[in-house]
């Protein structure tokens, strides 16, 4: 049977992120992930700055600008028939924000952890895990076509998202959920000169305008999950228009005179959580660990700075570390949780809800303070 060091369930932002940073650190790693090499998956895309000085610490930025991702510099917030436009300040090495389509970013993490050392197998699924008493000590996995194989490893890392499979066969149960969730549709659009990302508000609908490769805009609408099943049901390419339009007409008008480049794609909703991320020889990292409604846009930022905090831990080899980790994650993560929450229930006016995004926008500051620190004491992890 192989050994490695840690066996990594899921090669998504998180868990590639993870993986790579651990190879880097010298560990033997194995990542396995049910999907295709550079297969898409539903993203909103956003980086915030977190996010983006993570991919600059870790030498990667300059290959997802080369990518063709635009340099996004500035926010725009709009509540009803007001603007508030925020430019973003070059600061700590990055000239503005990104939102690579998960096909780039994904591929080039996946890129990073193989050229530190880690292997990388698709079209593999996790079958089982192996245990030593209440211990984990490896998978059991399956390969497309293929026979069930056994593998062995110190740690197992689950970042195979909301519904992870290590999650569930270690029994990992969540000890915090939000109280709401709402329904997203999606869609890609060209010829739209949009720049920048967009934030646009109305009572009971919203709509996210974020630029990303091949010159597209992925322009996403957000109503409560209830809404959702009683005002959309199956009629997505009916309902995507209506409510952009209730939400931002101007936008509306934008995307109707735009060529659309793909089938429109939706999320029914999911309430967000924190689950409980580590045991004896297993550890969650990404949307396994900790979830919260896509709403804000801050599920990659989350991955790629979760995924430091869990490598550090696991380098130090302690269930004590372990325990640290989730301790840490919790802290950053709580008020970006509840503020997300809050913003998911709909239950707000204009004023109250340009409230909720200062209080994110405060979250986001300590949270692109921490991240700063680390560049500042720990440059080992820089290529």
């Amino acid at each position: 049977m192989a050994r490695y060091d840690v066996v990594v369930v899921g090669a998504r932002c998180a868990g590639a992120a993870t993986a790579m940073l651990l190879a880097r650190r010298g560990f033997r790693v194995l990542v396995v992930d049910r999907e295709r090499y550079g297969a898409d998956t539903l993203s909103t895309h956003a980086l915030m700055r977190g996010g983006v000085l993570q991919l600059h610490r870790w030498g990667i930025l300059d290959a997802v600008k080369a990518a063709g991702t635009p340099t996004v510099r500035s926010t725009s917030f709009h509540y009803g028939d007001d603007v508030v436009e925020v430019q973003i300040k070059p600061k700590e090495g990055i000239d503005g924000l990104y939102a690579p389509r998960r096909k780039v970013i994904d591929r080039l993490l996946v890129n990073a952890a193989r050229s530190a050392g880690a292997e990388v197998v698709y079209e593999t699924r996790l079958v089982d895990l192996l245990r030593s008493g209440n211990r984990v000590c490896g998978v059991r996995l399956k390969a497309v076509d293929g026979e069930p194989f056994e593998v062995g490893a110190e740690l197992v890392i689950g970042a195979d998202g909301v519904r992870s499979t290590v999650a569930r066969l270690v029994g990992a149960e969540p000890y915090k959920t939000g109280r709401h969730a709402t329904g997203v549709l999606f869609n890609y659009w060209s010829d739209t000169n949009i720049t920048g990302y967009h934030w646009c508000y109305r009572p009971g609908v919203s709509v996210g305008v974020i630029p990303t490769n091949d010159g597209l805009a992925c322009v996403f609408v957000s109503v409560s999950q209830r809404r959702f099943r009683d005002e959309i049901g199956s009629d997505v390419a009916g309902g995507y228009p209506r409510l952009l339009k209730e939400c931002n007409p101007a936008l509306g008008a934008v995307v109707e005179r735009a060529t659309r480049m793909e089938n429109y794609r939706g999320f029914a909703g999911q309430v967000g959580f924190f689950r409980q991320s580590w045991g004896p020889g297993w550890a969650l990292v990404g949307d396994a660990g900790y979830f919260k409604d896509p709403l804000t846009a801050h599920g990659m930022t989350d991955a790629l700075i979760d995924a430091e905090l869990l490598a550090q831990a696991a380098a130090q080899g302690s269930e004590s570390a372990l325990a640290e980790y989730q301790r840490a994650r919790d802290d950053r993560a709580t008020g970006l949780f509840d503020v997300t929450d809050a913003i998911a229930s709909y239950d707000w006016d204009l004023k109250k809800v340009a409230e909720l995004h200062r209080a994110l926008s405060d979250e986001m500051k300590k949270e692109s303070s921490a991240v700063t620190n680390w560049s500042q004491d720990r440059r080992q992890d820089v290529r």
